[in-house]
């Protein structure tokens, strides 16, 4: 797609200039919208007619369906059949990172849902996302605010690197809180759940509000063709710098051994932690404190979208995180922005 929209960027947005990004919306035009999660690509989804041009301006399979914001867990009724299990969730989880699949009404457009019969439904807890959606008075559909196939965008400048002349505005919101995309989650007629995409509300997280959770196996395998993804993420090569991704699934001490030929050298890029040994390498790239997932997390993208201006980087290797709490969010991430590349050590 040719960029040919005059993009206006809002870097410090008041009430004045969501108005205006309200208006920009309910006639259809796209704008980068700051979420706790990941920047958001927002269009009216009530316009069928809309959606399209998110599709266009990221590139994006029309298959992959998106996610409405709504600016309360209560008006999902609206939208989409609701069960005691939504509204459970709804309850210890909305405002903030969950997403819940629910059977879509007809005033849902197949544009939105990439004509499956159901509705990804999420309610934003960061204050411009959610005093915006409120403006509008009607869902907002985003997917993550990038080119498809790249990392997500964490930060106004990845948004300005993505979509300028591509959407109708960009707003500024600061660094994302999280960093990776909402969990999602279906809800089965027994009342147990289905992991569809993990992310800061973790498995444990929902087994304490007393769910039984089952992993669904797009988020640990590759989907294969003719395959249709039930949510955003599930399908296609995600989260991937131009480099080549390995990652190395071990024992900490016999990934950091692994790495350890290739310190050092220009071509190759070593994700590693910050007390790490092979950490004062010239190469090393630190994803953050081996146990400080959250701070792993708000930081993966952006050092995944960092490669992409260094071109002697030909590939980065990286340790398969763990799949404990919002570790199973970045073994997810990573994986797919690897291709599932995974060497043994």
């Amino acid at each position: 797609m040719e960029q040919f929209i005059n993009t206006k960027i809002v870097y410090t947005p008041t009430e004045e200039d969501l108005q205006e990004a309200a208006t920009l919306l309910t006639a259809g035009k796209l704008v980068a919208i700051p979420t706790e999660t990941v920047y958001g690509l927002g269009v009216n989804a009530l316009l069928p007619e809309a959606p399209p041009k998110v599709y266009a301006a990221k590139g994006r399979p029309s298959d992959n369906p998106l996610i409405i914001h709504l600016a309360d867990a209560n008006e999902a009724d609206r939208y989409a059949v609701t069960c005691a299990t939504y509204h459970k969730l709804a309850s210890a989880f909305m405002p903030g990172p969950l997403t819940v699949i629910l059977p879509k009404r007809n005033c849902i457009p197949d544009s939105v849902t990439g004509g499956l019969a159901t509705v990804a439904v999420r309610v934003p807890s960061h204050p411009i996302a959610h005093r915006l959606i409120e403006l509008c008075g009607f869902p907002v559909a985003a997917p993550s605010a990038n080119l498809s196939g790249r990392p997500s965008t964490t930060t106004v400048e990845h948004v300005i690197e993505d979509m300028n002349g591509r959407v109708d505005m960009i707003l500024n919101g600061g660094a994302s809180d999280i960093g990776l995309e909402s969990t999602i989650v279906l809800p089965k007629a027994d009342g147990s759940l289905v992991l569809l995409r993990p992310g800061a509300i973790t498995v444990e997280m929902l087994e304490e509000e007393g769910f039984s959770v089952m992993l669904d196996k797009a988020v640990t395998e590759r989907l294969q063709a003719g395959e249709q993804p039930l949510a955003p993420g599930m399908k296609y090569r995600h989260y991937a710098p131009h480099a080549r991704v390995i990652l190395l699934s071990g024992e900490r001490g016999a990934v950091q051994a692994a790495m350890e030929p290739f310190r050092d050298r220009t071509d190759t890029a070593l994700v590693c932690y910050a007390d790490d040994p092979i950490a004062n390498a010239a190469n090393a790239c630190i994803l953050g404190a081996f146990d400080r997932r959250d701070e792993q997390a708000r930081n993966l993208f952006d050092l995944l979208r960092s490669f992409d201006s260094r071109p002697e980087i030909t590939h980065i290797c990286a340790p398969l995180p763990d799949r404990k709490g919002i570790g199973l969010a970045l073994f997810n991430r990573m994986l797919k922005a690897a291709g599932y590349d995974i060497e043994e050590v």
